[in-house]
């Protein structure tokens, strides 16, 4: 059983790569647009915060990072899901400004990995226990689609 990326809606018609390597500029400009008091201000009930926002994509970051490094170092890989909310329990008191350094670190390292590995490793797979088989190149796609996803949420923030 394999699933494709469950962002694939969210992808703009660029390459994944160009999507990735914009996405901390992206953040950077959406949290500008947003005055400093609301990054800490859930953006509805019982949604996240723009600083959780990008606490969560940092998150995130290092879950599709080991997922990425799982799947070139082993063969067919077990890639284990993890509960958002729970990871999310922790972030008050982040800034939105700590945060994206964070985020932006791990990207410029994560990306460096994708540029090194594909095209020649688009098709590596590792098993999801929740999505079934997941390639190399889904996780990339599935890291672009959910990067435009939360800047959808920070841009219509900031034009609130």
């Amino acid at each position: 059983m394999s699933q494709e990326n469950p962002y694939d809606k969210y992808l703009d018609g660029r390459s994944v790569e160009a999507i990735l390597a914009s996405t901390s500029g992206a953040l950077a400009s959406a949290l500008a647009a947003i005055s400093p008091e609301k990054h800490s201000a859930p953006l509805a009930l019982g949604k996240w915060s723009p600083a959780e926002i990008v606490s969560h994509l940092a998150d995130c970051e290092i879950a599709h990072g080991w997922r990425l490094r799982q799947i070139l170092a082993e063969d067919s890989p077990l890639l284990q899901p993890f509960d958002q909310e729970k990871w999310a329990a922790t972030y008050y008191g982040l800034t939105a400004a700590s945060a994206l350094e964070t985020f932006t670190a791990l990207r410029a390292w994560n990306l460096q990995l994708i540029r090194k590995a594909l095209p020649g490793a688009a098709n590596r797979a590792g098993t999801h226990p929740k999505r079934g088989q997941v390639t190399f190149q889904t996780v990339v796609e599935t890291m672009a689609g959910h990067d435009l996803n939360h800047l959808g949420q920070l841009t219509r923030a900031a034009g609130a």
